[in-house]
């Protein structure tokens, strides 16, 4: 008798362990599906223009894109000349400029990019703001700062005697290699006259 009981307890114990590991697995599944969430996101890059193209109207200027699925999503952009200067193909996400840029003018400008259901106009994702920056090309002469600069020098000064200190400046990109670089010639005097990258 105390065999059978000692063998009957043996087959049931693999039994109870089947099951527990069963219902974990179980929960675990479940676990696993109910924590998994579709991640949405903007996805671009920086969305930049060249100033002053010359090329027939609209330029594009980039692309604003979702990872949102949905057939009647819908592209809109707010902020900065949204709408006027710059439009959005509501169905591609591309942006284009439908004027001339001028970096001197402005050199970037702050939009928002949202995506709706156009069915009901609800939100499909956070709005997300961008910049649009506007590169230089170098198409600005440099000025004087004055139109005329006196100088004087006593005579019988050494050579090298400082004379005067003349200015000019250029509009352009300093950040650009060269677009706003300003050097310096003596056109006429250039037998009495030096001068330097300084002025």
């Amino acid at each position: 008798m105390s065999h059978l009981i000692l063998l009957f307890s043996l087959l049931l114990a693999p039994a109870f362990a089947d099951g527990g590991s069963q219902k974990s697995t179980q929960n675990l599944c479940s676990n696993d599906v109910s924590h998994k969430r579709q991640k949405r996101d903007w996805i671009w890059n920086q969305l930049h223009i060249k100033e002053e193209i010359d090329t027939p109207l609209p330029h594009h200027v980039g692309k604003i894109t979702s990872s949102v699925r949905n057939k009647n999503a819908k592209y809109i952009i707010e902020g900065e000349y949204a709408n006027t200067i710059f439009k959005v193909e509501e169905t591609s996400g591309d942006v284009y400029a439908f004027e001339r840029l001028d970096r001197e003018k402005k050199a970037e400008y702050e939009l928002t990019a949202l995506i709706i259901d156009r069915t009901n106009n609800r939100s499909l994702e956070r709005p997300s703001k961008f910049i649009i920056k506007v590169y230089d090309i170098n198409d600005n002469a440099p000025v004087f700062v004055q139109k005329v600069f006196n100088g004087s020098v006593p005579e019988m000064s050494p050579v090298g005697t400082s004379v005067t200190k003349v200015t000019a400046v250029d509009a352009d990109d300093p950040t650009v290699s060269g677009h706003a670089t300003v050097t310096y010639e003596i056109t006429t005097g250039g037998e009495y006259f030096t001068i330097d990258d300084s002025g």
